[in-house]
């Protein structure tokens, strides 16, 4: 599906069902350097169970034209005017690292808007190691290549995807091969500047589940339950996975989201 917002083309995969803007919405927000493709599983299941889904590419990834957006905040509010362009009054969100900080800003920032919020892979600080940002800064694969070694737990190392002959960690680093220049280090260093995730958590009043790699080297567990402490009534499901667990655990995690989403 392709929307326009801010003038620019946008495109939203929709888990194989035409988006009804009369149904519930979710709509889920991919971290840095990725794109929809992170939420294939979730996305569709959802689509084909009662929800109309917007598995998005942020401005300057996947299908979206650019820039990208150079702030968590300004993506928030892009959010915003994207559930609009699509006729969504209001939305259930899913964000992964990136994007659940996206997310949750989008939820303190217009909390009549959003019914319920999945945080995955996140933290209220995500400082960037100089050696990735400065990668990323000059374009260089490593930049990729260090996102998927520290972001894939374990077991994803050793092979473990669900479909015979695929390979988790090769297809990570396609997606992010295929961004524009500048679109990772932009990602990365808006996640690295952010320090507002917890005055946002204060601002949270939607039912919310945080969903955490008990072996995320990128957002370790204990980042996850600190931020989750400042959200009322949080609930939080660990999953035995690093930090792109919905690519390593799919199913453990389509069942944590069902029962927030």
């Amino acid at each position: 599906m392709e929307l326009r917002v801010d003038g620019r083309r946008v495109f939203a995969a929709t888990g194989g069902r035409a988006f009804d803007p009369a149904a519930p919405a979710v709509v889920f927000i991919h971290g840095a350097g990725f794109d929809h493709t992170a939420w294939q599983l979730q996305a569709r299941y959802f689509a084909h169970h009662g929800r109309s889904v917007l598995a998005i590419d942020l401005p300057g990834h996947g299908r979206s034209e650019g820039p990208a957006l150079e702030s968590i905040a300004a993506a928030a509010d892009w959010v915003g005017r994207l559930l609009d362009a699509a006729g969504a009054k209001t939305a259930a969100l899913a964000g992964h690292s990136m994007g659940a900080l996206i997310a949750l800003a989008v939820a303190a920032r217009l909390a009549e808007r959003v019914r319920a919020l999945a945080l995955l892979g996140v933290a209220a600080r995500m400082p960037v190691h100089p050696d990735l940002l400065g990668a990323a800064q000059r374009n260089e694969p490593r930049a990729g290549e260090l996102i998927v070694d520290w972001g894939f737990g374990p077991a994803a190392h050793l092979g473990g995807h669900r479909a015979p002959g695929l390979w988790m960690m090769g297809g990570g680093l396609q997606t992010i091969a295929r961004s524009a220049p500048g679109v990772l280090a932009a990602d990365l260093a808006a996640c690295n500047a952010y320090d507002g995730a917890e005055a946002d958590a204060a601002r949270v009043r939607c039912p919310t589940l945080f969903v955490l790699g008990v072996a995320d080297k990128m957002t370790p567990l204990k980042g996850g339950l600190a931020l989750a402490a400042k959200i009322a009534g949080a609930r939080v499901a660990r999953i035995d996975a690093g930090h792109m667990m919905m690519v390593e655990r799919p199913d453990a995690t389509l069942d944590a989201l069902r029962e927030a989403l």
